[in-house]
């Protein structure tokens, strides 16, 4: 989602778009029917996937941005 060099940690700003933005998309996914095509970027090409798995990496991807933010707010 954001544009960040290893060097360089995102900013409180940028994990709560992450944020927002995570918890969009699976609130979109959420809302598909079963037999709708899905597709979940990788680099810079998108594979066809399943809702579920979708939905998973989705959450994973969530639940790590909070962990960061959480962790920047607690420093």
């Amino acid at each position: 989602m954001s544009s960040t060099t290893p060097s360089k940690s995102p900013s409180a700003s940028d994990l709560l778009k992450q944020v927002r933005s995570h918890e969009v998309a699976i609130a979109e996914l959420n809302n598909l029917s079963s037999s709708r095509a899905v597709y979940q970027r990788n680099g810079n090409i998108f594979f066809r996937t399943t809702i579920q798995k979708a939905t998973a990496f989705e959450q994973k991807q969530l639940d790590s941005a909070k962990a960061r933010l959480q962790k920047l707010n607690s420093s």
